[in-house]
């Protein structure tokens, strides 16, 4: 054939559990790790070929190119050292996405279609059920839990806090932005203004609600989800789950652009 070739699949395939994670990591490993190491060999290479000069006529200068290389090298540990707890999290947070998406796709046999890292603009949405409750956003927080003491946490329908402290990031309002998003993308697409629910869960972690505040948020146990949605009324039809899927699925395929 002397024509190019191109690949016969039109759309992008769907994402996965922890993508948008995973590929920070890479990102992180190749910039902060990799590079540093690269810079590190670099140095020792040139601090070995000066050695190896040190046998030649002319005179080398090993001590110096050893302290060179020296620095580049405390420079590279120095680096993958900071960077350590970045990539500690990051593991975390994958490991806690794919258990989460695991665990969600259960909920196919009760009606529900289960998507996963959809992706805006400089954000992700961790998983997205549609089904007879409506459209549910799902946020997965998987924190560290102490080593001593209960892991609990507290939500009084507005404010939550990880052992008696407010989190540096508002889990909620992150939730809340990412709901109000799909409904514009889903309105935008279907011309259909859809019920979208946030949902955060912390696998692991005991939640304790307090009366107060609303609830257009639930913040959960990955496991309780399923007893909370059963007890929804019905917000979507069987042909409203099926339209918002599509619409979605699409929107995921082609990169993120709605339309009719």
């Amino acid at each position: 054939m002397t024509h190019s070739a191109r690949s016969p699949l039109k759309d992008k395939s769907l994402r996965l559990p922890g993508q948008s994670t995973s590929e920070r990591l890479e990102k992180l490993l190749n910039e902060r790790i990799e590079t540093p190491g690269i810079v590190a060999a670099f140095f020792i290479g040139l601090a070995g070929l000066e050695w190896w000069r040190w046998y030649r006529p002319y005179p080398p200068q090993p001590v110096l190119f050893s302290i060179i290389a020296l620095l580049g090298t405390t420079y590279a540990g120095w680096r993958v050292w900071r960077t350590r707890p970045a990539i500690r999290a990051l593991r975390l947070g994958i490991e806690g996405e794919r258990a989460v998406g695991q665990f969600l796709e259960r909920l196919r046999a009760q009606g529900y279609h289960v998507l996963h890292d959809v992706l805006g603009q400089d954000f992700n949405i961790d998983h997205v059920l549609i089904g007879p409750a409506g459209v549910i956003t799902v946020e997965t927080k998987t924190w560290s839990k102490p080593q001593r003491g209960d892991a609990k946490i507290m939500f009084d329908g507005e404010r939550l806090l990880i052992q008696g402290n407010a989190p540096e990031r508002d889990p909620i309002a992150q939730a809340r932005a990412q709901a109000s998003w799909l409904r514009r993308v889903l309105a935008e697409s279907t011309g259909r203004d859809l019920p979208v629910r946030a949902v955060v869960v912390f696998p692991g972690w005991y939640i304790e609600r307090t009366a107060g505040g609303p609830r257009d948020v639930w913040v959960l146990e990955p496991k309780a989800l399923p007893a909370f949605l059963a007890q929804e009324p019905e917000q979507l039809r069987p042909e409203d789950v099926h339209l918002a899927s599509f619409h979605l699925s699409r929107f995921v395929r082609v990169g993120g652009k709605a339309g009719h």
